[in-house]
């Protein structure tokens, strides 16, 4: 029979029973606590979770974030990103601390960002959450930043086992669990759709403040009267964005030039931004559907920082709808890169006796996220 016990603790039996184990023997309190610290791209967070010793249960305590943000036209360079981390780590940390009104004698773990992810911003944070554990003389635990998606996504949403669509600026993957590895069933050939997306608003000189992407979406809101014919590049379960980008370019240049469209038509940023979106978001919709099929599952689960896309979450909901599904989504606090989901896939593995050595605290650009033992789940 289909075990309908609330998941928010995405805890197993065992698990459980070994924190009333702890609890009886004075050894912990009654909950354990995590700090977080995320710094794969252009955004430094540090978050602070809680999870019930008995239950599991998460509670947010903080979740505080700082972004670099380039001026427009132009992209964020590893060497700017690893000079604002480090810049800001200690302040962040600092208001980490306070918003949770805890002290680090309370706290059990931290967690760090191993990877994937750009190297200058990487390193930058993993020597700071270093620093942080022999200061405090804490537990280091490495976090895959997919994962760390993947289950605060998760604990958020209330999805239970649903087909993972991780779309951002460095990611673009559908995923599903099987045997304690999330395992990839389709991803980019090339670069990723928020890249795409990066670079497009880059050759319309569009703001990168919020971000690149949010902007390109408000102005996509205001398009709609041309629908650009764009490369639909689908290959089997992959997709490739670099056509798409390339020709969507061109476009943009000859608008600037004042020259109309391939049909005759008068081109404006909010129609291409619009064409843009529609083309690219109809690939992910079909390998994501195509996933869904071959698993048998009727749940998506949208993460990254692309998964707050209004538009996205609209069209994988009339496709889910078609197949008696659901979409589950998270707002910006979740799906755009943070310290919490760090902390809280950090601590997941922690309370099942996961730890990373000092001397293997490392990160790297590429770390798949099917090679992580997903110990925490059944």
């Amino acid at each position: 029979m289909e075990d309908r016990r609330p998941i928010a603790c995405l805890w197993s039996d065992t698990q459980a029973l070994v924190a009333v184990a702890r609890c009886w023997s004075g050894e912990g309190g009654t909950r354990y606590l995590a700090l977080g610290c995320e710094g794969s791209a252009n955004k430094l967070g540090i978050g602070i979770i809680a999870h019930d010793a008995l239950t599991g249960t998460p509670t947010v305590l903080s979740n505080i974030r700082h972004t670099f943000v380039s001026p427009p036209g132009t992209g964020f360079l590893p060497k700017d990103t690893a000079h604002h981390h480090r810049s800001f780590f200690v302040r962040v940390a600092h208001e980490a601390l306070s918003a949770a009104d805890i002290t680090p004698s309370e706290i059990d773990c931290i967690c760090y960002t191993r990877g994937p992810g750009m190297g200058g911003p990487l390193t930058s944070v993993a020597i700071a959450a270093r620093t942080l554990a022999l200061l405090w003389g804490k537990e280091l635990v490495g976090v895959n930043h997919c994962v760390g998606h993947i289950e605060m996504g998760r604990a958020i949403t209330g999805a239970q086992d649903p087909v993972v669509l991780y779309v951002s600026g460095g990611n673009t993957q559908v995923i599903a669990y099987a045997e304690q590895r999330y395992r990839i069933f389709g991803e980019a050939l090339d670069i990723a759709v928020g890249n795409c997306l990066d670079r497009f608003a880059r050759a319309l000189e569009i703001s990168n403040d919020p971000a690149p992407g949010y902007n390109i979406e408000q102005l996509a809101k205001k398009g709609g009267g041309v629908l650009v014919d764009l490369p639909y590049a689908v290959k089997g379960m992959d997709c490739s964005f670099s056509g798409i980008l390339t020709r969507a370019e061109e476009l943009a240049g000859q608008m600037r030039a004042g020259e109309k469209g391939p049909d005759g038509e008068v081109l404006t940023p909010e129609d291409l931004c619009f064409s843009l979106q529609e083309t690219v978001f109809a690939m992910l919709v079909e390998i994501t559907e195509r996933a869904m099929a071959h698993v048998g599952s009727n749940q998506v689960l949208i993460v990254g920082g692309v998964g707050c896309n209004e538009r996205l979450q609209e069209m994988m909901g009339a496709m889910a709808a078609e197949r008696g599904g659901s979409v589950y989504a998270t707002d910006e606090r979740f799906c755009i890169d943070n310290g919490i989901m760090i902390a809280h896939a950090g601590l997941l593995a922690y309370e099942t006796g996961l730890r990373t050595p000092l001397e293997e605290s490392t990160c790297t650009q590429r770390f798949r996220t099917d090679e992580v033992f997903v110990k925490w789940r059944k």
